[in-house]
């Protein structure tokens, strides 16, 4: 039996039935992600505590109010949790990659909606980084026209320069980087596809014209080897990077990835060594040098010798 759920605190603004639902369907999947297999009876005690213990909120849940939210979630995130009858536990079953990256860019943003909401007094303990992400405005418009193929046209600041330059576009996909968001269209001018900072977007206009899916080209193929939002060159193929950190430094390489394709080729107490299946492009390059002397590029040899052009040139300005 559940214990009697606490009543909420005074300073709890009451969630609608809503947000209340969409923080327990998280919880169901947050619990079986961590767990990998739970009884209807854990998976109950885990959210009743959440709510009451953490959130502060009423807690009362049926059996069929579980029901119903297991297909939910399958029907809204495509995941898709099993009961093995043999032991009455519940389990989900392989989630793909792209809709697994999807659900937890989408958690945790509830989970940091969750934080804010606790408590009127949070803003003593939370501390936002000063550099937001920009242009976030555009977001929904964008991802309306997008799923819709419908053409848009925009001002656009290039370079972060003080003209504003036309630019009818059809909009292909949106790619967030290092605190900024960017657009992938195609230029309905001279045919190319390009790439677009929302932050420098202006005059959004959503038209009512429609264009024609582009089957020649796979953006999600595109950006599959590709670090940050810059093209490669034109022909160029992804290239085998193998880059060794120190010890310490490949915790954190370890704990998060540079890119999809890293593989571990030595691990040790001395080094991580890992290679990459990518293309070297000046996002790439410009990330690698954050780690300074933490790691060294020991393949490909022109990447090795860009970086240590970079190196020398950055010491000649403390001569």
């Amino acid at each position: 039996m559940l214990r009697q759920a606490q009543q909420p605190r005074p300073y709890q603004n009451k969630k609608t039935m809503s947000q209340q639902k969409e923080t327990r369907r998280r919880l169901i999947v947050q619990k079986l992600r961590n767990a990998k297999r739970a009884t209807r009876k854990e998976i109950m005690d885990y959210l009743e505590f959440e709510f009451t213990e953490i959130l502060g909120e009423n807690f009362n849940m049926s059996n069929r109010t579980f029901e119903r939210d297991l297909k939910a979630i399958e029907r809204n995130s495509h995941i898709y949790i099993k009961c093995d009858k043999s032991t009455n536990r519940y389990f989900i079953e392989d989630e793909d990659e792209g809709v697994m990256e999807y659900n937890e860019r989408f958690f945790g943003a509830m989970d940091i909606y969750n934080a804010l909401k606790i408590d009127e007094q949070n803003r003593d303990y939370i501390f936002f980084d000063k550099r937001q992400a920009k242009g976030t405005e555009h977001l929904f418009g964008l991802l309306h026209a997008i799923k819709n193929r419908l053409q848009i046209s925009i001002g656009y600041h290039r370079d972060f320069s003080e003209k504003v330059l036309p630019r009818k576009l059809e909009p292909l996909a949106l790619k967030e980087f290092k605190y900024r968001w960017y657009l992938f269209a195609r230029d309905v001018d001279d045919k190319r596809t390009k790439v677009y900072g929302l932050d420098r977007i202006t005059d959004l206009e959503i038209t009512k014209k429609k264009f024609p899916k582009n089957t020649e080209f796979d953006l999600a193929q595109t950006l599959k080897h590709r670090f940050g939002i810059n093209f490669p060159k034109e022909n160029e193929k992804p290239q085998r990077v193998v880059l060794s950190f120190t010890a310490q430094q490949g915790k954190y390489i370890k704990s998060v990835p540079l890119h999809k394709t890293q593989a571990v080729l030595i691990d040790n107490n001395k080094e991580l060594r890992v290679c990459l299946n990518i293309f070297p492009t000046y996002d790439f390059r410009m990330e690698l040098l954050s780690y300074g002397e933490t790691v060294k590029v020991i393949e490909p040899k022109r990447l090795t010798k860009e970086m240590k052009n970079v190196y020398q040139t950055a010491l000649g300005q403390y001569d």
